[in-house]
């Protein structure tokens, strides 16, 4: 039925009613579930072999703010953007074969914040919130606990063990997730030196952003936001020269950008601050990118300008194209940041449309690597007090009313909801009637039961969905900084790597598959 529903959709470009209305008859027989049981078991019990081949590739996939309710309501999207019902759709990571939970929480912290626990499944240290790749002995906002409780990250393991390396977000490129791979700064604010305290710069401390060219110089990838942390204050941004709030931001008078641009020019090195030039270059012939799309984080997917800025699917694409011509392999960071920013919001429909184009990344990189070389990892930092519920009925839309209203004020309500957050709204002293606004706009902000000027974190575990070489050792509920040591265990890299040779140096062939064992074999025969 689902099949013929995506003909039917191909051919009319409509939904195609009478092939649900099949689909539901066939649901009212118990041979369809048992059927579909069956074969969910026997793909189970191909996961017996498990794969222990070395990983040339690893990626990680952060979905931040993407809780598990997150995840469920985005799958529900994607099938009602399909003409689905939604409910039986699978995301691209639903399809991963391995799946845990991973907790949260900072060291001082119940429920973290993004720095902290990007340090956790980057550095594999659990950390203070606020704090970005260091220990938990230094201390948010005192520059002098920086110095000696710097931790690095799985990015620059990957990157001494002779890997390339990428970064791609659609935040800014130094904001909380991705600097925790290559910063050590104990203020996640301090995106530039203009954002700093004056006795900060005193004592040494550095800015992120210049953290980002300066820590580990020849990051092969980095796309994202955030242009206005690399020029000089004051520097009218090159695509919004007429609005100040975009100006530069930097009191030392640097442009990054241009220095990274002199010492790339003859490394095959390229910025780009647009889609039209991004695509325009060939991956081949490109070792070092820059892009740099908006001065502060990209547009959220719904209200991105799709001539001007690339969406992350786009980004993923170019940076595995680039990053997989090094034959070591490669290292990739994707954050599909906005998912935050619109919980934040109480914006659901920005957040759940960006976990939805997130997984549309996923498909992506599934389509351009193996799951026998690369081992990929779909994760969240934390949650959010975001739920959907209400007992709507099979196909309700994702954003639209409960079947039912309250009993206490006789209203109807949204099955999204919020604990918190600026969506607690009064009308003459009550709830206001949802009925009387459109509840379904991009921006709506749904109701709250706690006024909050930005929606907080929840501190739930979140999903850890893997697959690809020792995928298998992401199971159970495990402390959110294992994550990375399992990367590396799986690439042979940092400071594991005694399981991967033998006393002559040479690879476990039992880390092979025997597919690609006997491929080898033959073209060792043969030549």
């Amino acid at each position: 039925g689902e099949q013929l529903c995506w003909l039917c959709l191909i051919i009319c470009g409509q939904r195609c009613k009478h092939v649900f209305l099949w689909f539901v008859e066939q649901e009212k027989d118990p041979g369809f579930w048992k059927e579909w049981a069956q074969r969910t078991l026997k793909n189970a019990l191909t996961l017996q072999d498990l794969n222990k081949n070395v990983a040339k590739n690893i990626i990680l996939f952060l979905g931040d703010g993407m809780g598990v309710p997150t995840v469920t309501a985005a799958r529900i999207l994607k099938g009602q953007l399909n003409g689905q019902n939604g409910e039986e759709t699978q995301l691209e990571m639903d399809k991963f074969p391995y799946v845990a939970l991973s907790k949260t929480y900072n060291t001082n912290a119940q429920v973290p914040d993004s720095a902290g626990t990007a340090t956790a499944y980057l550095c594999g240290v659990k950390a203070n919130e606020g704090t970005v790749g260091v220990s938990a002995a230094a201390v948010k906002s005192q520059c002098n606990t920086t110095r000696g409780n710097e931790v690095t990250s799985i990015l620059k393991w990957a990157k001494d063990a002779g890997k390339s390396v990428g970064i791609v977000t659609t935040t800014r490129v130094n904001h909380a997730t991705p600097s925790a791979a290559y910063a050590h700064c104990v203020d996640r604010d301090w995106y530039s030196d203009g954002e700093m305290p004056d006795e900060a710069l005193q004592n040494g401390c550095k800015d992120i952003a210049r953290q980002l060219f300066e820590n580990i110089p020849d990051i092969d990838v980095i796309m994202g936001g955030g242009r206005r942390s690399m020029y000089p204050r004051n520097t009218p941004d090159v695509e919004y020269p007429g609005e100040k709030k975009h100006n530069g931001t930097r009191k030392d008078g640097r442009n990054l950008v241009g220095e990274w641009t002199d010492r790339m020019k003859d490394k095959r090195g390229y910025y780009v601050w647009n889609k039209k030039d991004l695509f325009s270059l060939n991956p081949n012939n490109v070792d070092y990118l820059l892009g740099l799309f908006e001065p502060a984080d990209l547009p959220y997917e719904l209200e991105r300008n799709k001539e001007t800025d690339p969406s992350l699917t786009e980004m993923v694409d170019v940076a595995i194209k680039i990053l997989q011509k090094n034959e070591r392999g490669f290292y990739l960071l994707v954050e599909g940041g906005r998912i935050d920013h619109g919980h934040h919001d109480g914006k659901a429909k920005q957040a759940l449309h960006e976990a939805v184009e997130m997984d549309r990344a996923i498909t992506r990189a599934g389509l351009l690597t193996s799951i026998y070389d690369t081992l990929t990892v779909v994760t969240a930092d934390h949650s959010h007090v975001f739920s959907f519920g209400g007992y709507t009925h099979r196909g309700n839309s994702i954003f639209g009313l409960a079947p039912i209203i309250s009993d206490i004020d006789q209203k109807p309500f949204t099955s999204i909801l919020y604990g918190n957050g600026p969506g607690f709204k009064l009308v003459n002293g009550a709830r206001e009637n949802v009925s009387t606004v459109d509840f379904k706009q991009n921006n709506y902000q749904a109701q709250a039961a706690v006024p909050l000027s930005m929606e907080t974190h929840g501190g739930e575990d979140v999903a850890i969905f893997s697959k690809g070489p020792m995928a298998h050792l992401l199971h159970g509920v495990q402390e959110q900084h294992y994550i990375p040591h399992v990367m590396a265990y799986a690439a042979c890299i940092g400071q594991n790597k005694d399981h991967c040779r033998t006393n002559s140096g040479s690879p476990f062939l039992s880390h092979i598959s025997p597919t690609l064992a006997l491929l080898l074999s033959v073209k060792w025969l043969l030549c």
